[in-house]
């Protein structure tokens, strides 16, 4: 039997990957409950390769007891594409399909300042927005509670 392929999803951090990895699912089961390749081997490995532009990386093997896990690529540089694939292997089982490439762009300290200085400013212009409505509304601008007057109506 083929192990895979894991779930991969990915999110960029400053000059590093955050790698979420979920072991893919068995065909085994026990009392009509599926078993999870953690309750069938215990303990997997799983390989991260990265491609860059000038080729792929395969990373050292890791281990995971655990169904759904993640873990951080470092040392990259900001501001460039990296993707990621992952494959799982079992002592006893070396079959196995690797997932799909997900792509990311790493993050530059600019990116992330901008995010900040985004979020910043538009908290400060919803709270601009709503006072000057409140201004506008007690200045009889809008939501006028006086009656028209009976030539108008």
């Amino acid at each position: 039997a083929f192990l895979g392929p894991p779930e991969v999803n990915i999110s960029s951090c400053l000059n590093c990957i955050n790698v979420t990895i979920k072991l893919p699912t068995s065909h085994f089961r026990k009392n009509e409950k599926p078993l999870s390749l953690i309750d069938i081997y215990k303990e997997l490995d799983y390989y991260i390769t990265l491609k860059t532009l000038d080729g792929e990386h395969k990373r050292p093997r890791e281990k995971t007891t655990e169904e759904i896990f993640n873990t951080v690529i470092e040392e990259l540089y900001p501001n460039r594409n990296y993707c990621v694939s992952v494959m799982v292997t079992a002592s006893v089982n070396k079959h196995s399909i690797p997932s799909a490439w997900k792509c990311i762009t790493t993050e530059t300290v600019a990116q992330q300042d901008y995010h900040t200085v985004a979020i910043t400013g538009a908290v400060c212009f919803s709270l601009m927005l709503a006072g000057a409505l409140k201004c506008m509304h007690a200045g009889g601008y809008i939501l006028q509670k006086k009656s028209l007057p009976h030539i108008l109506v």
